[in-house]
């Protein structure tokens, strides 16, 4: 894990483009916040950079002179690697309501997958899932979930969403008991660019939504 930023750096991030997280500095500077996973260099002329989610979440952070631990190497997106971790439901480890830092973590995140949407993106869209989401199923969708205010489930089961794998390419399962629940999931996935369909378990007869990144 890379110390905090330094103040020089705090600067910089904290002048950020609030839009588009667009940063401004010298290349050294620039390649210091790249290095520490702050920050990312656009592949495409200007060569732009811009603010990871990690660097987002150090930008909206409360006010403070704690340290941020982040990344050692720049992340592709939110949630790749300890920083920040969105809620798949059932964590053994799992906290329990969301507190105000929670909230900011879980926004900030959202926000900053949304940017990488536009910039990875041809046509600069952020309505459908990004290349990084096609390798992170679970996680992108659970982001997506609990960052429109879905519930996770508990260690022990219960009401809450539940994403998991599958064996089935590009696609995830999601599990929520209540039925009003698991389609406001489905309705909020597919406002997120997925592709999501009902269906039933056929040993247990448990509904449950299996939803993959909308292409296009």
């Amino acid at each position: 894990m890379a110390l905090s930023p330094t103040a020089a750096q705090r600067r910089i991030i904290d002048a950020a483009d609030p839009a588009t997280g667009r940063l401004r500095g010298t290349p050294a500077q620039l390649a210091a916040l790249v290095k520490r996973g702050l920050a990312f260099r656009h592949p495409r002329p200007p060569h732009d950079h811009f603010l990871t989610p990690a660097g987002h979440r150090i930008r909206e952070a409360a006010d403070g002179p704690e340290a941020v631990a982040v990344p050692s190497e720049a992340p592709a997106a939110p949630d790749t690697g300890g920083v920040f971790a969105a809620r798949v439901g059932g964590e053994e480890a799992a906290p329990g309501d969301p507190g105000p830092a929670r909230l900011r973590e879980v926004r900030g995140a959202w926000q900053g997958l949304l940017e990488l949407r536009r910039m990875t993106h041809p046509d600069g869209s952020t309505d459908r899932p990004c290349a990084w989401e096609r390798s992170h199923l679970v996680r992108a969708a659970a982001l997506a979930l609990e960052a429109a205010g879905h519930r996770p489930a508990g260690p022990g089961g219960g009401d809450g969403y539940r994403v998991r794998a599958t064996p089935q390419p590009e696609a995830v399962a999601v599990y929520e008991p209540d039925g009003g629940a698991l389609r406001a999931c489905a309705a909020t996935l597919e406002r997120a660019g997925w592709q999501v369909g009902e269906h039933t378990e056929a040993r247990t007869r448990a509904r449950y939504l299996l939803a993959s990144p909308r292409k296009v």
